[in-house]
């Protein structure tokens, strides 16, 4: 019981800590340095912060993501590894995954401000950017949405995947602060479809383990501190921890991914940046695409990773060969 009490106020820590620095990066003015939200990406200072769930919900919302959807039930292995420091629920909801499943899915959209009709289509549109190749659509609707949109105070976020049914209904599980007509086409493509993906299930591909061995922990703290105002829990959480290979349903790492944050060079150990996405790349398609699949669409391994040949070819290896 202690250990779940200890891991849970962590969890919650590291949400207020992550919620709380956004808020006061993006008060009054904008960015604390001067600078508006899409310079600062511009600049390579992370700005999007997933959402955390209160402690309460979050054995409850990974349940709810499992009966949602099976395949995001993770592995014997990870759970066991974990249980020897904390209780199996606990585990359970580090490891869950928040995918919607393969079947066709409307996730519908409504706005928590007055927001123009033109503006509204817009948003909308790059949302449904991932429908070239994902079968979840996001139609807008008079009421309540199923992803409710604010362009309110608090920077650019959204809660993942199917944790979003947690969320009460006067709530936003996205924000775009500040997005108007005016806001450039490229911060429409970079920032809505970035948390777009979040909204479908898709975590940050720079907490791949290849890219976090990149970045210099001591040069990370400082940049951070100075540019977000981020404590260490929180640099720790949103871009020095790996997610756990064993976990993930996903492609090999990309740094031009559309979930990658731009890194700068300042806090790599090569001094090289970790580029990070503009946009959905085809890499973003064809993993969305196997996720949810369009309807008639069958996606299949590559074929450098699965080879075929006539049965008649098959090996017979001997049994002997075996003992050897």
């Amino acid at each position: 019981m202690n250990d779940e009490k200890r891991l849970q106020d962590i969890l919650e820590k590291i949400g207020e800590l992550a919620n709380s620095a956004v808020k006061d990066s993006y008060a009054g003015n904008g960015h604390s340095n001067g600078d508006s939200p899409a310079n600062a990406l511009e600049e390579g200072v992370a700005v999007c912060t997933p959402k955390v769930l209160p402690k309460r919900l979050l054995e409850k919302a990974a349940k709810t993501a499992i009966k949602i959807n099976p395949v995001n039930a993770p592995l014997f292995g990870p759970v066991s590894r974990m249980t020897s420091d904390f209780p199996v629920p606990l585990a359970l909801v580090i490891v869950t995954s928040k995918y919607w499943g393969p079947k066709p899915r409307r996730l519908t959209v409504s706005f928590m401000e007055s927001t123009p009709s033109d503006l509204k289509t817009r948003i909308l549109s790059h949302m449904n950017a991932w429908g070239k190749t994902a079968c979840i659509s996001f139609p807008l609707t008079q009421g309540i949405g199923d992803v409710r949109i604010s362009r309110g105070a608090g920077g650019y976020w959204s809660y993942l995947g199917t944790d979003i049914l947690h969320i009460p209904k006067n709530r936003q599980t996205m924000n775009l602060q500040g997005f108007t007509m005016n806001t450039p086409e490229s911060e429409y493509r970079r920032v809505v479809r970035h948390e777009t993906g979040h909204t479908l299930g898709f975590p940050h591909e720079h907490m791949r383990k290849e890219l976090v061995a990149r970045i210099d922990p001591a040069k990370a703290y400082a940049y951070f501190l100075q540019t977000q105002g981020w404590p260490k829990e929180v640099v720790d959480q949103q871009v020095l921890t790996p997610l756990d290979d064993t976990t993930i349903i996903g492609t090999p790492p990309d740094q031009t991914s559309i979930m990658c944050y731009q890194l700068p060079g300042a806090i790599t150990r090569d001094g090289k940046p970790i580029i990070g996405g503009l946009d959905i790349n085809q890499t973003d398609y064809a993993f969305a695409g196997k996720i949810y699949p369009l309807p008639g669409h069958t996606f299949m391994p590559d074929a450098a990773l699965e080879d075929d040949w006539d049965e008649t070819e098959d090996v017979s290896v001997p049994f002997e060969a075996l003992l050897s």
